[in-house]
């Protein structure tokens, strides 16, 4: 098992992310590439660093300094129940109106209102789940 965020988690994900077509090929299909970071509330960095081009993530590890598109925070024990029981398009939306999913960077409500970005969203808060998390 490795720690939430952690190198060996993050490349774990890499691995979960780019043999899931529901969200590597639809991320293909309209040419997503961003630098997305994970991390905890109250930290001041990041703690994981995901690099996607042309939907397929070609990096991850510990944050690394990098200037990310997304950087998405919230407490470890939110992190751990959306990895382990998913989260739907509703419980996405619920978790950033009160508060418990906040972006630092990035545009929540434009990528919502986008199903294709959506969609892979949501599917990838269920990749999390197939990772063995401390």
């Amino acid at each position: 098992m490795a720690e939430l965020f952690s190198d060996e988690w993050m490349k774990a994900l890499k691995d979960a992310w780019n043999t899931e077509p529901e969200v590597k090929d639809k991320l293909a299909e309209i040419g997503f590439n961003s630098v997305i970071a994970c991390g905890f509330k109250g930290e001041d960095q990041p703690r994981g660093i995901f690099k996607v081009v042309n939907g397929e993530c070609v990096e991850a590890g510990s944050y690394d300094g990098s200037d990310p598109d997304w950087d998405m925070r919230a407490k470890p024990k939110d992190w751990k129940k959306w990895a382990k029981d998913g989260i739907g398009m509703t419980g996405l939306g619920t978790a950033f109106a009160m508060g418990k999913l906040k972006f630092l960077k990035g545009d929540f409500k434009s990528m919502i209102k986008d199903p294709r970005m959506a969609g892979p969203f949501v599917k990838s808060f269920a990749l999390m789940g197939k990772i063995e998390t401390d």
